[in-house]
């Protein structure tokens, strides 16, 4: 067992070691090319960075004069030309084509005096690749035709034997230039993968943002649906017991108030189911957001996808002699014609709150008791059209506000039957009727089923 065990705990360290080992080694290789990556001229700490660089490149060129080579061997002269031929490599991502001027500057006196041709060539080959990764092509060609032209001509006067040499070294200058535009291309390549990379999923955030605030208002307009409606029910039929109550105490009718009482259990019952339906769409809102809190963008989308999954069947037409129904128990002659077949589910769902609402606003603003309700529905020309008419006398005030004079203010029942219009596609109006009462009259397009959430 010890042994076992011991065995168990020395795989287990080297594992650990060697994944410890692994990500180090990826977070250099991710620092690395994220140095390569990024833009030269907006890099932090660029002239520091650069100090050192410099720094480094004139110790290599100290110590290949120090290997000696071709040429003579520099002297005071030939050391000093050559180390501030360095110093203008401080500031090559700043004043690139500054920077090639002065290592230039100092590097001609240099060769003129034909002292060791190589220190010199790494300060020069990191000014020129700098000058073609930092700068526009056309930049970099005219910057390449004055260098190769003014070596060539220089060594053409001078000893035309190395001509050969000469376009050797134009050759090795060339590829500096090429090479300095590639890596300024790949640059700009990554950089525009970032870019789109980033405004997607910016996209894709407000795309989440958007369609939970959606959901959040479909929410909000089923439960003022389901309250409204419900307590309005409620209060009626509360009245309607009270009345037996006190009307004739000696003469009670036990009959009518129970089924006063029964009616009120059914719609409490009723409505409790609803609203735990839209508490359970909630809650999972709130598990997948506790689950997972730094998901981002995605889980945000997930939850309105699993909220939309968890709705279940949508009311539609066929629940509308339910609505009238109840309307009726509250006291309303509701009369009701529905001419409508193969509605999509969408146009059903709005047109079944619709009428619930206007129903609502009826029976709680209508202002008698032999109240009659109209409600139609019929296709033509490719929409579904829904009329809601009462002969009561609450007019502007109350049948469409949504709040009745008692509520102390308005409320939210217009809006939202506007809102189930549009929802689909559709337009509502809402108003005093021609010949009195309160019309509420809805036009919802057939074919925009994709548009309802």
């Amino acid at each position: 067992m010890d042994e076992r065990g011991t065995t168990t705990e020395v795989r287990d360290r080297a594992a650990a070691e060697t994944a410890a080992g692994g990500g180090g080694r990826s977070r250099r290789v991710e620092r690395v090319m994220s140095a390569i990556n990024r833009d030269p001229l907006t890099a932090p700490h660029r002239t520091r960075n650069d100090a050192v660089l410099a720094l480094g490149v004139a110790v290599l060129a100290v110590a290949i004069t120090l290997m000696g080579g071709e040429g003579i061997r520099p002297d005071h002269l030939g050391w000093t030309l050559l180390l501030a031929g360095h110093v203008p490599l401080v500031w090559r991502r700043r004043r690139p084509v500054m920077a090639l001027l002065g290592v230039v500057a100092c590097m001609a006196p240099y060769y003129a005096f034909d002292y060791n041709p190589a220190p010199p060539v790494p300060a020069i080959v990191l000014a020129l690749y700098t000058v073609a990764a930092t700068g526009a092509v056309r930049r970099t060609l005219l910057t390449g035709v004055a260098v190769l032209g003014s070596t060539v001509i220089s060594n053409g006067i001078t000893d035309q034997d190395e001509a050969l040499d000469s376009l050797e070294i134009s050759g090795w200058i060339i590829s500096v230039l090429v090479v300095g535009i590639a890596v300024r291309y790949y640059r700009l390549y990554v950089a525009s993968i970032v870019e789109r990379a980033e405004r997607a999923e910016r996209t894709r955030e407000e795309e989440a943002r958007r369609r939970v605030a959606e959901e959040r208002l479909r929410i909000a307009r089923d439960l003022h649906d389901l309250l409204a409606h419900s307590i309005t029910l409620i209060g009626v039929q509360t009245s309607v017991a009270a009345h037996v109550l006190t009307a004739d105490p000696e003469r009670l009718d036990r009959k009518a108030v129970a089924q006063a009482l029964d009616d009120i259990a059914g719609t409490c019952r009723t409505a409790r189911g609803e609203l735990r339906t839209t508490l359970e769409v909630l809650r999972a809102h709130d598990t997948v957001a506790v689950a997972d809190p730094g998901a981002g963008a995605g889980s945000v989308f997930g939850s309105v996808s699993g909220a939309e999954d968890m709705r279940g069947p949508l009311p539609g037409i066929d629940g509308l002699a339910g609505l009238a129904e109840t309307g009726r128990v509250a006291g309303a002659k509701v009369e009701l014609s529905v001419r409508a077949d193969g509605i999509p589910p969408s146009v059903g769902a709005a047109a079944y709150r619709i009428v619930q609402e206007a129903l609502t606003n009826a029976v709680r603003h209508g202002g008698r008791e032999d109240l009659t309700v109209r409600v139609g529905l019929w296709t033509a020309d490719g929409t579904l059209r829904v009329s809601v008419r009462d002969d009561g006398t609450g007019g502007d005030a109350g049948s469409g506000g949504g709040a009745g004079p008692s509520d102390g203010g308005p409320g939210f029942g217009l809006v939202g039957m506007r809102e189930r219009a549009r929802s689909v596609g559709g337009t509502l109006d809402a108003g005093p009727g021609p010949a009195g009462g309160f019309e509420v009259t809805a036009t919802l397009p057939l074919s925009r089923e994709d548009e309802v959430r």
